[in-house]
């Protein structure tokens, strides 16, 4: 049955476009970890890990672009409003 399971798998993954996953791999590794330490909820657990690591990863690109955008502002040079 795993034989099975993971030809498909490999079949699939060839197939499917790429896709941005930041934080989902990453969240699927130690989830999966996680549940199968917790007792046989592996899949379930790199489910719930892929969900968070993505999360935490919109969270993380949204920071940044806000010190961006407030680092580009403070840089940004002082315009004079033209005399009347």
């Amino acid at each position: 049955m795993r034989k099975i399971l993971a030809a498909g798998l490999v079949l699939l993954t060839g197939v499917t476009p790429v896709v941005q996953a930041k934080g989902c791999l990453k969240g699927a590794v130690v989830g999966g970890v996680v549940g199968h330490v917790a007792g046989k909820h592996a899949v379930a657990g790199a489910v719930v890990g892929c969900v968070a690591g993505r999360h935490m990863a919109k969270q993380k690109d949204k920071q940044q672009k806000e010190e961006q955008a407030a680092r580009k502002q403070q840089s940004a040079p002082v315009q004079a409003e033209p005399a009347k």
